[in-house]
C-alpha cells in the first residue's frame, strides 16, 4: 500500500536538528526511515522490534533469510548486544569504527528481532562515520537495523534521489544527506580462532585489516572458489547474433570475438552462483546469496588484455546494436574513447579505483535512466586494495556473467 514518503534535506543546524527529531521519533514508533551512512544510503528500523524489522524486508522485497546490519553510535550499545568478544575484534573496532567495517559477532539472546539475524546465532554490526547517521542513532535511542535504501536486487543507493527512485511511498521518511562518500557497501568480516575471514568485500582492505590486528586474513571460500557460468547451447553462443537482445540464451557469455577466444568463467569474487547460492545455505552475512546491485538491462563483465576486451566488445555490441538494441560499454577513462556503444560510461582512472568504486552505482542507475538493454563491463585488477570490493560488486552486478578473452 503506497504511503506518503516525508523527506527532511539536512541543511543549517535548526533544520538538521530538526529532521533527526522527527526521523528519530518515527524509528522509536515502529517506522522505517532511510538515511545517509558514508558507505550507501541506509534504510532503518528499531532493532529490536520485529514489525518494524518486518518492515525493512517488505519494502525491500528482501529474502527472509538475508540477514541485516544493526548499526550503533557508541561502544556502550555494543554490550547489549553481543556476548563477549575477543582480543582480535576489539582491535578492529579501536582502528576502524567508527568506519566502513562490520562485524559478524555472538548475538546476545533476545537482544534483537531474530528477523534480524535470519535465525542465526551471530549479529552483524558496525559504527557508521556519518554525522547523520550517528546523530540519528543516539536520538532513536537504540540499535537501528539498516540494510541498503534500495530495492532488493537493484544498485545501492549513494544518493538520496536514488532513495526516492526505489522507495518512494513504501517507507516513512527520508533523510537527505547528500551523496556518500565512499560508494559502496562495508566490508564484513567475521572472526575465526586467530585469523580475520572477510565475508564481503568493501572499503576497508584485507592489507589494512591485517596491519590493524596483526594475524592472518582470508576470503571467506564463497568468495574465492571460481565455477562455472552459463549461458545455454553451443550452437548459441557461436554467433554473436543469433541472440542480440542478450535475454540469457546463449550469447552474453562466450560467443568468440574476432581474433578472439572468449571463454565464459568463474571468478575470485563470484558468489551469485556459486555454492553459496544454493537453496539451503544460510548466509552469515549480506551480499553472500543473493545476486544484488544490477542495473535492469543485463550486463556482462569482460576480463583479459585490454586489447582482446576491445576487440571483444565491439563485435558484440555492433551485433547488439544492429538488432536494434540500446547499448553501453562500462570503462575507465584510459580505454573509454576505444568504443562507439551508444552509451559509453567510465568510472574514472584505472589508477584511481577509489575513485571508481565511488562512481559504481551512479553510473549502473545511469544506465537505467537512458533505457541500456545490455551493457559491457570491463574487468580491473583487484589487487589487495578496494578493487577487490569493486570486482565482487561488478560481478554481482552482471549476475555472475564473466568473460575471459
Amino acid at each position: 500500500m503506497k504511503q506518503e514518503t516525508k523527506v527532511w534535506v539536512i541543511g543549517d543546524r535548526d533544520a538538521t536538528d530538526k529532521a533527526i527529531a522527527e526521523a528519530a521519533g518515527l524509528l522509536r514508533e515502529g517506522g522505517v526511515v532511510a538515511f545517509p551512512t558514508e558507505t550507501v544510503y541506509g534504510l532503518g528500523a528499531d532493532a529490536s522490534n520485529t514489525a518494524a524489522v518486518e518492515r525493512i524486508f517488505a519494502a525491500k522485497g528482501r529474502p527472509s533469510d538475508n540477514p541485516l546490519i544493526v548499526h550503533i553510535a557508541e561502544r556502550s550499545q555494543l554490550e547489549c548486544i553481543v556476548l563477549p568478544y575477543g582480543e582480535i575484534a576489539a582491535k578492529l573496532m579501536e582502528r576502524f569504527w567508527p568506519g566502513p567495517l562490520t562485524l559478524v559477532l555472538p548475538v546476545r539472546p533476545g537482544a534483537v528481532s531474530p528477523r534480524v539475524t535470519a535465525g542465526l546465532d551471530t549479529v552483524a554490526v558496525r559504527m557508521p562515520a556519518h554525522p547523520v547517521a550517528l546523530q540519528l542513532i543516539v536520538a532513536a535511542g537504540c540499535p537501528v537495523a539498516a540494510p541498503s535504501a534500495n530495492r532488493s536486487g537493484r544498485p545501492s543507493p549513494t544518493r538520496a534521489a536514488h532513495v526516492r527512485d526505489d522507495l518512494a511511498g513504501r517507507i516513512d521518511g527520508l533523510i537527505d544527506g547528500g551523496a556518500a562518500d565512499v560508494g559502496l557497501e562495508s566490508t564484513v568480516v567475521e572472526i575465526d580462532g586467530g585469523r580475520i575471514r572477510i565475508l564481503r568485500p568493501g572499503g576497508v582492505t584485507p592489507d589494512a585489516l591485517r596491519e590493524a590486528a596483526g594475524c592472518e586474513v582470508e576470503l571467506d571460500e564463497a568468495l574465492g572458489a571460481p565455477h562455472a557460468a552459463e549461458f545455454g547451447g553451443a550452437a548459441a553462443a557461436a554467433d554473436p547474433a543469433a541472440n542480440p537482445a542478450g535475454n540469457g540464451s546463449g550469447t552474453a557469455g562466450d560467443a568468440p570475438g574476432p581474433e578472439n577466444d572468449a571463454r565464459v568463467i568463474g571468478s575470485p569474487c563470484a558468489i551469485a552462483a556459486s555454492g553459496a547460492a544454493k537453496a539451503g545455505f544460510a548466509p552469515r552475512s549480506p551480499g553472500m546469496k543473493y545476486a544484488h546491485y544490477a542495473p535492469r538491462g543485463e550486463m556482462l563483465l569482460v576480463e583479459g588484455d585490454p586489447e582482446a576486451v576491445r576487440l571483444y566488445i565491439e563485435a558484440q555490441e555492433a551485433a547488439a546494436r544492429l538488432a536494434g538494441c540500446r547499448t553501453g560499454v562500462l570503462t575507465f577513462d584510459e580505454r573509454a574513447a576505444n568504443f562507439r556503444a551508444g552509451t559509453v560510461l567510465t568510472l574514472g582512472s584505472e589508477d584511481r579505483l577509489e575513485a571508481a568504486a565511488h562512481r559504481l552505482y551512479d553510473a549502473l542507475r545511469e544506465f537505467d535512466r537512458l533505457g541500456v538493454e545490455r551493457i559491457w563491463a570491463e574487468a580491473c585488477d583487484p589487487g589487495g586494495g578496494i578493487g577487490l570490493a569493486l570486482m565482487n560488486r561488478l560481478t554481482k552486478a552482471a549476475g555472475n556473467r564473466i568473460v575471459r578473452v
